[in-house]
């Protein structure tokens, strides 16, 4: 009986969702084209949890480069032109300003208090104004690329000492996320830590994974897309809910409340970092706790993980393609010296180097798809009707390997952007290549990924001979797609051999 009883229940459920899913379709008469959108479902059936940037680049050859894919009761806009990407990020910025959460980033940012996936409002521009000044300007290039520069060089000494790196090899991602590691707390907390053996690094390090992997998996898509099947992930976002509490308590007791205490003990000079200026916003009455916690975590994730990837890819494509990497040896050797070490300022007069990471960048896009945009309202573009909190995904790994948009895209070449693309640059000022987006909702930390990306690389390539493991002739670069990257499926081992500098 009771089963009888659900059973009705379940199928009243399911009848109700289809006449008020097709009620509400009656209201656009012109949605863009894309595949069939199933009841209840929609195109979950036929695509499943991995929508990632190859299943939309193929959807677009089939139905144009703005098209529909409704996912459950999802209206997901994937955009696959320049012309397109240009008008949700510049020309129609505002309307189109709004971030789409998922069920699970919404646990990660108290709905939105972050700064990152918060909607386009004051919010938003309240936090973005606080934390620009100490974390995203020039200015702050200029008062922490010493420190950057400081923690290549220990990078460069500690593969040196490891007579395995020169031999065997070694999986060098691990000593460069405990250097990028360094660069962001030295600039958000003037702290670091000492090696990967540090305690406290370990943890940080560790909550950090587990927050990444929960986000970035594509696994409880279902649950986002169909809310009736939510309860199947009801594990799934307990274990979520208890990670991002950890987190936030261990930035608070560890980083947050020990500098304060710090700071108002004053028993040594004090070197002002970023953290100290969201005291200042927050002693004003312009943020709270809370919101002081969510950039921290904000920013523990975005400007970790992403340069991280970057710093893989470029050293995998370097040891694959080692004419690029001894042209990029004599470029740095010609207008350095043979003694001297790449600093952030060099990075101006090498334009190899530049165009390494420019390519870089555009071959092995690292974040796909973007972050995810929203409109509030209903609205139009490219004539099609867009329902109002659309999730709208611009596919800039289509875009940057367009034969419409460059020349032979499927080579990893960086000489293009010094011929043909000479005049592309990582901001956005050509619309077919805009790695860190455009417009309001780009990547603020721009500039200090382009400083750290070459100091870091400039000083690897100077100092060591980069080759792949014994009885491997490459590098392997399968590549794993997740909700908002692309990175290596496997931490390479590499061989560095020390160069003498004379």
């Amino acid at each position: 009986m009771d089963l009888l009883l659900f059973q009705k229940i379940l199928l009243s459920l399911i009848f109700a969702i289809v006449v008020v899913s097709k009620l509400r379709g009656k209201r656009f008469t012109n949605l863009p084209p894309g595949p069939f959108p199933y009841p209840i479902f929609g195109s979950w059936i036929e695509i499943g949890n991995n929508l990632d940037q190859l299943i939309l680049s193929n959807y677009a050859k089939k139905f144009g480069n703005l098209f529909r894919v409704k996912m459950g009761q999802l209206n997901i806009i994937v955009i696959s032109s320049k012309e397109l990407a240009k008008e949700v990020f510049l020309t129609r910025g505002v309307e189109f300003g709004s971030r789409s959460r998922n069920i699970v980033y919404d646990i990660f940012t108290g709905e939105g208090q972050d700064m990152i996936f918060t909607e386009y409002g004051e919010h938003w521009r309240k936090m973005k104004r606080i934390a620009t000044v100490p974390f995203f300007t020039k200015k702050s290039v200029q008062q922490y690329h010493g420190a950057w520069e400081a923690e290549a060089a220990a990078v460069v000494e500690d593969v040196k000492k490891n007579k395995e790196a020169a031999t065997n090899g070694i999986v060098l991602r691990m000593r460069l996320q405990l250097m990028v590691y360094n660069n962001l707390y030295k600039s958000m907390f003037d702290k670091r830590f000492e090696s990967e053996e540090d305690p406290l690094y370990v943890r940080v390090k560790d909550l950090n994974g587990q927050r990444s992997k929960l986000g970035l998996s594509l696994e409880y898509n279902f649950g986002d897309f169909v809310p009736i099947l939510r309860p199947f992930i009801k594990g799934y976002l307990k274990i979520c809910k208890e990670v991002t509490a950890t987190r936030l308590n261990l930035f608070k007791d560890h980083f947050i409340d020990e500098r304060k205490k710090l700071i108002s003990t004053g028993g040594r000079e004090i070197n002002k970092c970023g953290i100290d200026y969201l005291f200042e916003a927050q002693e004003k009455g312009e943020i709270n706790d809370a919101h002081v916690c969510y950039i921290v975590e904000n920013m523990n994730i975005a400007a970790i993980g992403t340069t991280v990837w970057a710093l893989e890819w470029a050293i995998a494509e370097l040891i694959n393609n080692p004419h690029i990497q001894n042209k990029l040896r004599a470029e740095i050797k010609s207008v350095l010296g043979p003694t001297a070490q790449v600093t952030e300022p060099d990075n101006q007069k090498l334009p190899y180097l530049q165009a390494v990471i420019k390519e870089t960048l555009r071959f092995r896009t690292i974040v796909p798809l973007l972050l995810p945009h929203m409109n509030p309202e209903n609205t139009k573009l490219g004539g099609y009707d867009i329902p109002a909190r659309s999730r709208i995904l611009v596919n800039a790994w289509h875009i940057f390997n367009d034969p419409a948009n460059w020349k032979k895209p499927e080579e990893f070449r960086p000489e293009r952007f010094l011929e043909e693309e000479s005049n592309v640059e990582v901001n956005g000022n050509d619309v077919k290549y805009f790695p860190f987006g455009m417009g309001r909702r780009s990547c603020p930390g721009m500039l200090s990924s382009m400083a750290v990306l070459g100091i870091t690389l400039g000083r690897l390539v100077q100092n060591f001979e980069m080759l792949p493991p014994p009885g491997q002739d490459k590098i392997d670069m399968t590549a794993v797609n997740v909700q908002f990257g692309m990175y290596l499926f496997k931490h390479s081992t590499v061989v560095l051999k020390p160069i003498i500098m004379s």
